[in-house]
């Protein structure tokens, strides 16, 4: 409800993970020992696909690859098309884009067979 327009706002260049204090996204889902099978059906679902281009891309500039933690959700470009991909292996479930999606297009789902993090190096 609070998410303004991208066109609102000049965007934030964060500085590169020191290893010290901030880490990258791959190191801290290593780290959540998550696990998911590759072939399982996927537990991230948008409700309508091209929602998630015509708003939380273009109003938005695509939110969701700066608040999921894990790096799940990314912009690609194919064919000189934007292509939204999810790549839930790495979803540590913390459940942000089922909260923070500007149009609640996300549904978050439990993964078949309870799948998911481990926290024992956290």
């Amino acid at each position: 409800e609070s998410l303004e327009p991208a066109s609102k706002h000049q965007r934030i260049e964060y500085p590169k993970p020191d290893g010290v204090l901030t880490f990258d996204r791959l190191s801290s889902v290593f780290l959540s020992n998550t696990n998911h099978e590759e072939d399982q059906p996927i537990h991230l679902q948008l409700k309508n696909p091209e929602l998630q281009k015509t708003s939380e891309l273009d109003v938005y500039a695509g939110p969701s690859t700066r608040y999921c933690p894990a790096g799940v959700y990314e912009w690609v470009e194919k064919d000189g098309q934007d292509v939204y991909v999810i790549n839930a292996q790495n979803c540590v479930h913390c459940k942000t884009c089922d909260i923070k999606d500007p149009n609640q297009n996300i549904n978050w789902v439990p993964p078949q067979g309870g799948e998911g993090p481990v926290y024992p190096n956290m």
